[in-house]
């Protein structure tokens, strides 16, 4: 189901929470939302269309990742970027690293550790802020 973005700071700037098996319907919202988004938007944390679970999606071009739990274990190459968000209004600057190795499930619960690099990286990193409460 296409869900509405969440714009309200106190929302988005809570952690979120664990993914479990019960939240796997979450994946959907967030396949759906990002689908009616795809013009302006790459990638959404699960707390953008109200869910405060550990799950992001992230375009990478021809098909879409779902992670679930992910965490950022290591990164490289640090750069200044400047990015918008559909959450938020306008655009703000943040430090961005250019190699990241990241740990994950998927949607069989099956955890990967896997290196992106350049803007899939980026995006990763932006929505893991999400995730953290961090608002960016």
């Amino acid at each position: 189901m296409i869900k509405s973005i969440v714009k309200d700071m106190m929302f988005l700037g809570q952690k979120s929470k664990p993914v479990t098996r019960e939240d796997l319907p979450i994946a959907k919202d967030l396949q759906d939302t990002l689908a009616a988004h795809r013009e302006d938007c790459v990638g959404m944390a699960a707390n953008m269309i109200g869910y405060h679970k550990n799950m992001i999606i992230v375009s990478l071009g021809m098909m879409d990742l779902v992670m679930l739990n992910p965490v950022i274990l290591k990164q490289w190459e640090p750069y200044e970027a400047e990015e918008g968000c559909l959450s938020l209004t306008g655009t703000r600057k943040t430090t961005r690293y250019q190699k990241i190795t990241v740990q994950y499930q998927d949607m069989k619960m099956n955890q990967h550790t896997q290196d992106f690099t350049g803007w899939t990286a980026q995006i990763i990193q932006h929505e893991c802020d999400h995730l953290e409460g961090k608002i960016i």
